[in-house]
């Protein structure tokens, strides 16, 4: 099936903005520009209401049909870019040292601008849609932000959706699936204090060396000797800080990392296993173990009827064939999830085609993506609110 007509007539000028966007990136919520350019935009299009700092810089748009009142859905795409220095090369890339959009949200904000342009101009549904431009997805939490803001109170949203892109699915395809899709994302940072001396005399020593390795190995059993080999945890220590010296054994270690699971349950096991390991080990030998946990994004969980409508509308403008329902859940983390946790909604998956992976230096959206993304959000809207 087809993508619309009107969404490959826009494709030329949703791609001048997306590269506009991406060669002036801007991080979590200082986005500004970013928001400034997308509400000039909504005005340039005749949305009927527009609300700015939202989250501190989000911006959500209002586009009511001409069938009549009902309810209100919202569409949602993500604003910042990442803290990373582009190598793609192309003459779009990013201008600002140390910053470009490697996770496509430059690409997402186009296309759901291109989706606000063509249903305002047809307004052929009923109630209204809230398009939602969100700040601080990369670790900064603005979904959350917006929600804890009002946005679905202020709008009445019903039901809200998002979509991501995905290198590696063909362009023109489309994957999700009920129930959790992404992972949580919580962080740790376990602190060894022992005794340090000379390298030669580790006798007289607590080694928060040897302990901090310790540690490390045992947190491996949490996966494979702890949490049942059907569900999925995922427990990365991604720094060990210690030492400074060759023949020194320090008094300090510290180690950090990450924690993904798909299942709240699974979450709490891990959270007090590490805590149960490490200060465990750390008694066995001696040393003082503190453990700092924060618990960061919550589980990406798609409700089943929503997930049916994105289904729905993915599969018009794609044909069944290419429209995954059972994609695999991804052990990354999405702010998205916030939403999911105030209303009903789906979150979708859409194809990038053969491109560097998200959050490589080299990776840039695929601007062929963009007829794809908008006919699905116009798509979507005309089903959910039909009249």
């Amino acid at each position: 099936m087809p993508i619309l007509n009107r969404a490959a007539e826009l494709q030329n000028e949703v791609t001048e903005w997306r590269r506009h966007l991406h060669t002036k990136p801007e991080l979590l919520f200082a986005v500004e520009n970013t928001a400034a350019f997308v509400e000039n935009k909504l005005r340039e299009f005749g949305v009927d209401q527009i609300v700015t700092g939202l989250g501190r810089t989000g911006v959500v748009g209002l586009i009511k049909g001409k069938l009549g009142e009902g309810r209100t859905i919202g569409l949602r795409a993500d604003m910042d870019a990442l803290p990373m220095t582009e190598t793609s090369g192309k003459p779009w890339a990013s201008t600002v040292p140390g910053k470009m959009h490697a996770c496509g949200h430059d690409g997402h904000t186009a296309m759901l601008l291109g989706a606000a342009k063509y249903l305002t101009e047809t307004r052929n549904f009923k109630g209204a849609v809230a398009v939602i431009f969100q700040p601080a997805e990369e670790g900064g939490g603005g979904g959350n932000e917006m929600v804890k803001d009002g946005m679905m109170e202020r709008f009445a949203i019903e039901e809200v959706y998002g979509m991501h892109n995905m290198p590696g699915m063909p362009l023109g395809r489309f994957g999700t699936r009920v129930g959790p899709i992404m992972a949580s994302t919580d962080e740790f940072t376990i602190t060894i204090d022992g005794r340090g001396g000379h390298a030669a005399q580790p006798h007289r020593t607590v080694d928060p060396i040897v302990i901090g390795s310790q540690i490390v190995n045992a947190l491996q059993t949490i996966a494979s000797r702890t949490v049942d080999p059907l569900a999925s945890v995922v427990v990365s220590v991604t720094k060990f800080n210690a030492g400074f010296a060759h023949n020194i054994i320090p008094e300090q270690a510290v180690l950090a990392g990450t924690v993904r699971t798909l299942m709240p349950e699974v979450r709490d096991l891990a959270e007090a296993r590490i805590k149960q390991i490490s200060e465990s080990l750390g008694s066995a030998y001696g040393a003082r173990v503190t453990i700092s946990y924060g618990r960061n994004y919550p589980v990406t969980v798609n409700h089943r009827d929503q997930t049916g409508h994105a289904l729905a509308a993915a599969s018009e403008i794609a044909g069944e064939s290419k429209v995954s329902a059972d994609l695999d859940p991804m052990m990354g983390g999405e702010d998205f999830s916030y939403m999911l946790l105030a209303r009903p909604g789906a979150f979708i998956f859409i194809g990038n085609g053969d491109t560097a992976g998200l959050h490589n230096p080299a990776y840039d959206f695929n601007d062929e993506a963009i007829p794809h993304g908008i006919s699905y959000w116009v798509k979507l809207a005309e089903i959910r609110l039909a009249a």
